[in-house]
């Protein structure tokens, strides 16, 4: 008798969990209903996997008093000096598109700006490092993977020379992309040295930190910001292009624009109120000092996404971006697990008759992602969408770029990591000259690529399409 009483309190216990959990489900907000319904269905079928999983990646949610934190020093800090009638500088086509960017982080689109595109990945960080050697105030730099490899410890050794001489260094890493990083003796050489560092989302003990937050909600962001006068942006992390670990899928092939012009003081208001959400000094001075004077340039503007803004903030771009090519649309990433709403503008764009090209790297390094990815191939090649894929490396760049006019560059990726989960940056260009010569940069990618025709993937067998689809299926449970 005893043990069936046990039995049922068990069995109550179950159900009245699972009822808890798909209540959960059902009330989260800003979900999609597919969402909701992949949730109810695992916690259904396998409670306890379900219910486990549900506490872990349930809910993105990175814990009230630091979601608090984050946003009261973005809130806070004065916002960025704007500049005057930049809104008549830009086609009418393209002024939605600013506005919808606005909308987001509050940054608005800012004339006189100038830049130029990085050949590589290794001129990339010797430009870092050329700006950081002759900085004479701060410097900024925030990244989500920074390894103690060559071009890491380039860096490095530039930090502690700008520290040493009396410069001001401000150094973020992701606390878990970084972790390499912030466990080498090079990190305490840093500090050593008079380097201010901090730990982007620091885990403590993960047992407990599961409880209030996911622990794999991240700061992908990847900023540099030096003397108020110069930033970059761009997919690149902190890192050699050989990236040793996963040097199978190498190299990795990424894009970094050098930017001047009042865009420096957006992404310095970026990382000023990542900086103090984590606790760090008040950059509030920095951001007061007054614009140097006005010079010709392009039209541009940063984005900035994450848990502290409204949800879909990035996908909503992107779709607006895309919404507006006429003539081209030529769009790269390494990772392409979409929404419903990305995945249609997409379609729709080669339906309209935009030709539309899209670019992601051959082999990927997250077969899960490949294997999603490819689900969605067929409904692409059928719209009329020209897939290519990359052969020369891990395609990480993340590019797009609209009728030679107008480019979207930065650390977001099109996939619900970076819609759901990650702290992104991009950026928005209104210039024929800089979107030119990303454009032809693409071309290289487009050269070095190949042809995904609609037969080879009619061709598929059934299993490959329902291992696909099946794992496409887990997108939505985040």
């Amino acid at each position: 008798m005893e043990g069936s009483t046990v039995a049922w309190l068990l069995l109550a216990l179950e159900i009245g969990l699972q009822l808890f959990f798909v209540g959960r489900a059902l009330l989260r907000p800003y979900r999609e209903p597919v969402s909701r319904l992949a949730w109810v269905m695992i916690i259904v079928i396998a409670p306890l996997v379900g219910m486990i999983a549900y506490v872990l990646v349930g809910e993105t949610n990175i814990g009230r008093s630091r979601t608090a934190r984050l946003r009261k020093a973005f809130e806070t800090l004065p916002p960025p000096f704007g500049t005057p009638d930049v809104e008549a500088q830009l086609p009418e086509a393209t002024l939605p598109l600013f506005r919808a960017g606005t909308s987001v982080s509050g940054y608005p689109p800012v004339a006189g700006n100038r830049a130029s595109l990085l050949e590589s990945s290794e001129a990339a960080i010797d430009a870092m490092v050329a700006d950081i050697d002759a900085a004479t105030d701060h410097v900024h730099l925030l990244f989500y993977i920074w390894l103690p490899d060559r071009n890491g410890l380039k860096i490095v050794a530039a930090l502690q020379r700008a520290a040493i001489r009396g410069v001001t260094c401000r150094t973020m890493a992701d606390d878990v992309g970084s972790r390499a990083m912030i466990r080498s003796e090079h990190w305490r050489a840093m500090r050593a040295a008079g380097v201010q560092l901090a730990r982007a989302m620091p885990i403590g003990n993960p047992l407990i930190g599961a409880l209030w937050g996911r622990l794999d909600m991240r700061n992908h962001r990847k900023i540099v910001v030096i003397d108020n006068a110069v930033t970059y942006c761009g997919s690149q992390n902190c890192a050699d292009a050989a990236f040793a670990p996963k040097a199978k899928f190498a190299p990795w092939v990424d894009v970094m624009v050098r930017l001047e012009g009042p865009i420096v003081r957006q992404n310095q208001h970026l990382f000023a109120s990542d900086w103090m959400g984590h606790g760090e000094d008040d950059l509030t001075e920095l951001l007061q000092r007054p614009l140097p004077p006005a010079q010709k340039g392009f039209v541009a503007q940063v984005i900035g996404t994450g848990a502290t803004v409204r949800p879909s903030a990035m996908p909503e771009i992107f779709v607006s971006v895309m919404n507006a090519a006429r003539r081209e649309l030529v769009i790269t990433t390494p990772y392409y697990v979409p929404d419903e709403t990305i995945q249609a503008a997409l379609c729709a764009s080669a339906y309209r008759g935009v030709e539309t090209t899209f670019i992601v790297p051959e082999r990927n390094d997250s077969w899960v992602v490949a294997a999603a990815s490819h689900s969605y191939y067929a409904e692409l090649l059928e719209a009329g969408v020209i897939i290519r894929e990359y052969r020369g490396g891990l395609l990480h760049s993340k590019t797009m770029t609209v009728d030679g006019e107008l480019a979207l560059i930065g650390s977001a990726n099109m996939d619900r990591r970076s819609f759901e989960l990650n702290f992104e940056n991009n950026m928005l260009i209104a210039d024929a000259a800089l979107t030119a010569a990303l454009r032809q940069r693409q071309q290289s990618y487009i050269e070095a690529s190949v042809l995904v025709h609609a037969a080879e993937v009619e061709a598929w067998g059934g299993a490959r399409r329902m291992w696909n689809n099946t794992i496409a299926m887990l997108g939505p449970v985040l």
